[in-house]
């Protein structure tokens, strides 16, 4: 059974882009958001300004963390410092889990700073569920995977996608953090029907979910997650589908390009927010 969150409603991801404005309205008390997430890559080993801040929001506002590289499909093992201060991290601001992607982003020690997709094949998910069981163990918290946009499948499927997903979600014991957004661009890139798609899903193991927006390239033909551009009405049509059947839980709007000024985030995050609350009516 999933874990209960601590929080739930739609949050924002924290960026630096409008961390000054948002400081000051925190101290005037201006701002209303159910939680924040956080990356916890971006503060580690980090000190003066950028630390402090974000004490200053976390005493104020709960943290969600969602992790960028650990590589979970990866066959390198994982750096033991990097876990170390993870762990560190997350002692310092207990979040009820975290999470990470389902895929890898390197191998041999190199690091190419993309979230490439893994072989949908029966070794892939056992190598899978127990990188991510042993990830738990070391941080000692819950782990939730994130589905991940990808534009290339690697080698023929031994399964379906919601298969695979399925397959390391039950090995691992683990849960997911279903982004909305990266199902509806993989939907429309490789021709699959995004509502068909989240019915073959095992809904009880969601815990939190992901929207962005997205943007169209190579002559309208290519949709790219970008995070940068306001999430569209068939992506919300679709939050509101899954939050109809998972009950409350929460949501992040992400935003990492051409991120607007923070008054633009706030109208976006109150707009996403009638389609959540449409789909727990």
């Amino acid at each position: 059974m999933a874990p209960a969150p601590a929080v739930d409603g739609v949050g924002l991801g924290l960026r630096w882009d409008f961390l000054d404005e948002l400081l000051e309205r925190l101290a005037s008390g201006t701002i209303e958001v159910p939680f924040f997430e956080v990356s916890p890559e971006n503060y580690m080993r980090r000190g003066g300004y950028i630390p402090e801040a974000l004490e200053y929001v976390a005493e104020r506002i709960p943290l969600l963390t969602h992790g960028l590289c650990m590589s979970l499909g990866s066959t390198d093992p994982f750096e033991a410092s990097y876990l170390r201060e993870l762990r560190q991290f997350l002692v310092r601001f207990a979040p009820p889990w975290h999470s990470d992607h389902l895929c890898f982003s390197g191998v041999d020690g190199r690091v190419v700073h993309e979230l490439l997709p893994i072989p949908q094949t029966e070794a892939a998910a056992l190598h899978v569920a127990a990188r991510v069981r042993e990830a738990s163990d070391r941080l000692r918290v819950p782990m939730a995977i994130e589905n991940i946009s990808y534009y290339v499948e690697l080698g023929t499927p031994e399964m379906s996608e919601t298969d695979f997903i399925s397959r390391v979600l039950e090995e691992a014991d683990c849960q997911l953090l279903l982004d909305v957004n990266n199902v509806y661009v993989n939907s429309q890139n490789h021709g699959f029907d995004a509502r068909a798609w989240l019915e073959r899903m095992d809904l009880s193991r969601v815990v939190q979910l992901h929207v962005a927006g997205h943007e169209r390239w190579a002559d309208e033909r290519m949709i790219i997650d970008t995070h940068g551009a306001e999430v569209c009405d068939p992506v919300l049509e679709l939050l509101s589908w899954v939050v109809e059947r998972t009950g409350p839980v929460p949501v992040v709007l992400e935003r990492d390009n051409a991120v607007p000024s923070l008054d633009a985030l706030l109208a976006e995050r109150s707009r996403v927010e009638a389609f959540y609350e449409r789909g727990l009516a």
